[in-house]
């Protein structure tokens, strides 16, 4: 009986091979695309990226989402209209100061639609007033955490130069450590850390929602030439952070389960913070963002002399398209 024998070359039996692991792949039907995004600070407040991140949600809609921490707003708004990032979480502040130079940008969504800062003082400083001739933490000098510390103090009586000296250290963690050593008098800190704190015999003076209490504070911000162009993965993205959001309102014990690790807290800590920012809408179900707190953020941009009157309506810096297809194609699943 003759025996015929099938030859394949080498280079064939390794083409079947990876066209054999492409096809079993999950990824084959949709390729994961690169989406740097750019954000500021890494706490809680910020947490629906990590968890975005880290619990696949960015991965069911494609995308490969690396996070970037930068020092301040105005830097991840630098990164975002040089192309280095598709999305910066920063603050509206620094949107329409950038937007009235000339930055061709746009806010998508929030990601922050409240002040979730409470200021905290060492141990001799137990209100407002004591503060008056120190030097005060902060992360900018202008904008972002800075922007808000300078408007709480203002409503407290105080008006910067002539009442305090501020310090620009830098992040939450900074902030705090030169707060413990005595380098500075007091800092606004994000919740839970006031609950850290008081337990370290602190003092929370106060929050700054109760003295601010409708204001945009972070937002995601695209480039608006490039964003147009890329529409279907500014979507996507947008579809990741509603997906996102809901799924941490409805499962706030798993979220935490896995957030207090990642931020380096404790669950009781998570809990109290995670209530907090959905008590006071600080997270919004939906990633929308607050437009009469956009609004406050445009007035009180114009008393430092960036706008001029009449005022803009906040639809000149808002795009919400995305948002709303965003929501269209969830709908349909």
């Amino acid at each position: 009986m003759n025996v015929v024998r099938a030859t394949t070359r080498p280079g064939s039996i390794l083409r079947l091979l990876i066209f054999a692991v492409l096809v079993g792949s999950p990824c084959f039907a949709q390729e994961k695309v690169r989406f740097p995004i750019g954000e500021s600070s890494k706490t809680l407040s910020y947490g629906p990226l990590w968890i975005a991140s880290k619990m696949g949600f960015f991965e069911r809609e494609g995308l490969d989402v690396p996070i970037i921490t930068m020092r301040g707003s105005p830097l991840t708004i630098q990164a975002l209209t040089a192309d280095s990032i598709y999305v910066a979480n920063a603050t509206v502040d620094t949107l329409i100061a950038a937007y009235e130079k000339g930055a061709d940008i746009t806010m998508i969504g929030g990601l922050i639609n409240g002040l979730g800062l409470s200021m905290i003082g060492g141990k001799p400083y137990k209100t407002y007033a004591d503060l008056r001739g120190t030097t005060i933490g902060t992360q900018t000098l202008t904008s972002g955490t800075g922007f808000a510390l300078r408007l709480v103090l203002k409503a407290h009586g105080l008006e910067y130069p002539r009442d305090y000296k501020l310090l620009n250290i830098g992040g939450a963690s900074d902030r705090y450590q030169a707060l413990t050593s005595g380098q500075i008098s007091s800092a606004p800190v994000g919740v839970p850390l006031d609950l850290v704190a008081k337990q370290q015999g602190f003092n929370i003076i106060g929050y700054f929602a109760d003295d601010q209490p409708n204001f945009q504070f972070n937002v995601y911000i695209v480039k608006r030439s490039w964003a147009e162009k890329n529409r279907t993965l500014v979507v996507r993205f947008m579809k990741t952070m509603v997906a996102t959001m809901r799924w941490m309102m409805d499962n706030r014990e798993t979220a935490c389960a896995y957030l207090s690790k990642e931020m380096t807290i404790s669950i009781e800590h998570c809990r109290y913070a995670a209530d907090y920012n959905w008590k006071n809408r600080i997270w919004d179900r939906n990633a929308d963002l607050n437009v009469e707190g956009v609004r406050t953020v445009i007035k009180i941009t114009a008393e430092q002399g960036i706008l001029k009157e009449p005022l803009p309506q906040p639809s000149k810096y808002i795009d919400s398209s995305y948002l709303k297809q965003a929501l269209a194609e969830l709908a349909k699943k």
